[in-house]
């Protein structure tokens, strides 16, 4: 593999490591209240993220009163809200079902900026619009004798799961209005220890004594704050750092579909022909977001080549 094929490899593994996320969190909820797993969650990546803040010699930035209070939102909408919410709704509904929900993250973000900031929606994010809403029916929809809506928990499993996506959005949105914006390693660093403290209250009151706390459950949390949360963001900032915008949001296509495989290879779940149906509508509706970037990403590489010729 050529060097400038490495960030592709950094932005892909990525990617993969996030759309584990569901079955993780699927596997880990099973037997753990959705706080207290986020708490031990933020908990076990604190450290790592603090030594390798240390590591790498970065310095610590003092935020304003107005991007203290955004970060503490960005705790917790993006850190507590999309864990809490990415757990209960995985304990209701499939693997497969969140894969599809995941990959409506751009449609939202757009959304989400239209309803909050009056940003201006293009086209192609109403038809994006319409295909993410094809796929959410698509998955809470079982194509028997006639058609029915699901049982009733895997209806509100997707919705939570689409809340989930939502507060990640928020995350996102949020991310832009600060006035003085963070090294990624020092940002992680706060989101982390504030997720810490606004999950830890609410950790305390469900956590009842009668949790019986698996070992697979705390191999799944350790990994979710190892892999997904340190090692993934290493590997994305790697990746986005040496490609152009556009190319790196091309990858985002690759999570619901890695989810999607990791529930049918990790869980052994069935794969029905309406969440690949679902999972088309939503991967299209991604495609229409993030091409005109990538189009926009390249053509000044291609006019930078021709003028060195």
């Amino acid at each position: 593999m050529s060097a400038r094929h490495i960030p592709y490899l950094y932005l892909l593994l990525a990617m993969l490591a996030a759309g584990s996320t569901v079955v993780v969190s699927k596997l880990v909820s099973a037997s753990l209240p959705p706080f207290t797993a986020t708490a031990i969650r933020f908990g076990m990546a604190l450290p790592l993220f603090l030594l390798l803040l240390y590591w790498c010699g970065g310095s610590w930035s003092r935020p304003c009163r107005h991007d203290w209070l955004l970060l503490v939102l960005q705790a917790g909408a993006g850190s507590v809200g999309y864990t809490v919410l990415l757990m209960a709704g995985a304990r209701l509904t499939s693997a497969a079902n969140a894969s599809v929900m995941m990959g409506t993250l751009p449609m939202v973000s757009s959304v989400l900026a239209l309803l909050l900031f009056r940003e201006s929606m293009h086209w192609r994010q109403v038809l994006a619009l319409l295909l993410c809403t094809a796929g959410a029916l698509a998955v809470s929809l079982r194509a028997d004798a006639a058609l029915s809506f699901s049982s009733t928990d895997e209806l509100v499993g997707n919705g939570l799961i689409l809340l989930a996506v939502a507060c990640e959005a928020l995350f996102i949105l949020l991310n832009r209005r600060l006035r003085q914006p963070l090294p990624p390693l020092v940002l992680s660093c706060y989101l982390c220890a504030l997720g810490l403290l606004l999950a830890l209250p609410p950790a305390v009151l469900e956590w009842q004594g009668h949790w019986h706390v698996s070992v697979a459950a705390l191999l799944g949390l350790a990994y979710y704050a190892v892999v997904p949360t340190v090692v993934g963001f290493v590997l994305w900032y790697a990746g986005a750092a040496r490609v152009a915008a556009g190319e790196a949001a091309l990858f985002t296509a690759v999570l619901p579909v890695s989810a999607l495989l990791f529930a049918a290879g990790v869980l052994q779940e069935d794969i029905r022909r309406s969440q690949l149906l679902g999972m088309v509508c939503v991967l299209s509706a991604l495609l229409l977001q993030v091409l005109p970037a990538v189009r926009r990403s390249v053509r000044p590489t291609a006019a930078g080549a021709g003028q060195a010729e």
